[in-house]
């Protein structure tokens, strides 16, 4: 459904393009979030703001909802993944997270066949922050090993490795690597031509950095109403520019086509 350009009651607008019908099966599904904050019950208060955003069959990106939140967890993800399902989505084969807190069990609550795979770029970034600047490179090509392997078994391995080079100097890195592994092998159920498409941060980085520019000049937003409308009327900005697939997806789609066919027959 195309976006509607927000007129006089702009939140009447919002809540239309929250509520509207979504497509049935959205291979991908992409979840981040932005930090604002926002003045609430007298106090300025940190909220984040939840961005869906669902590759669909003809690779094009979609925004498929925004949520605000100041806590997050099992209950408020599984009324977001209630919400997707109410309005459409029938199936979701991979759901791509920055280890969000109570995702896993709601998606796979109302979706049990996707799988969560933990995004591997948050993965390496949030890595990198335990490493001075001067062997940052070094240790992040230590870690490209590990996730560019054949497969789980050799990424396993790779990971020994950098722990036993690293581990003595870095050891939270060698411990989050294997505190979430379940899931991050998921990953290595996939060809090639599927992982670069999970891999890819393109999607959502680039929505990331369009809306900081939006948000950067204000301090605070007076309340969460104000903070939907902004970020409704940027995210109907940014889309205009969506006109392409995303990058390698005709592969990914051949792929897809091969490994779920049962479940794309039927939605």
């Amino acid at each position: 459904m195309p976006w509607r350009v927000a007129g006089l009651d702009a939140l009447e607008d919002v809540k239309a393009w929250q509520a509207r019908p979504l497509d049935a099966l959205y291979p991908i599904l992409y979840l981040d979030c932005i930090h604002v904050k926002v003045r609430d019950a007298g106090a300025v208060r940190n909220k984040a703001v939840f961005l869906a955003i669902g590759v669909n069959m003809e690779g094009h990106k979609e925004v498929l909802g925004l949520w605000i939140a100041q806590t997050e967890g099992a209950k408020f993800w599984l009324q977001v993944v209630t919400e997707l399902k109410n309005r459409g989505v029938q199936d979701i084969f991979i759901a791509c997270v920055d280890g969000l807190k109570g995702f896993p069990d709601a998606i796979e609550t109302v979706y049990p066949k996707a799988a969560v795979q933990l995004c591997i770029v948050h993965m390496v970034r949030n890595s990198l922050h335990f490493v001075p600047w001067k062997v940052q490179k070094e240790v992040a090509a230590d870690l490209r090993t590990i996730y560019t392997a054949a497969t789980a078994d050799e990424a396993g391995l790779m990971l020994t490795q950098f722990e036993a080079k690293w581990g003595q100097q870095y050891l939270p890195i060698g411990q989050s690597w294997r505190r979430n592994w379940e899931r991050i092998i998921p990953f290595f159920d996939y060809p090639a031509e599927i992982r670069k498409v999970i891999y890819t941060t393109n999607v959502i980085e680039s929505i990331n950095m369009s809306l900081r520019k939006v948000i950067k000049t204000r301090s605070s937003f007076p309340t969460d109403e104000a903070v939907s409308k902004l970020f409704y009327l940027a995210l109907n900005n940014i889309s205009k520019k969506w006109t392409m697939p995303i990058r390698d997806w005709k592969g990914a789609l051949s792929r897809f086509t091969i490994q779920f066919d049962d479940r794309m027959s039927r939605n």
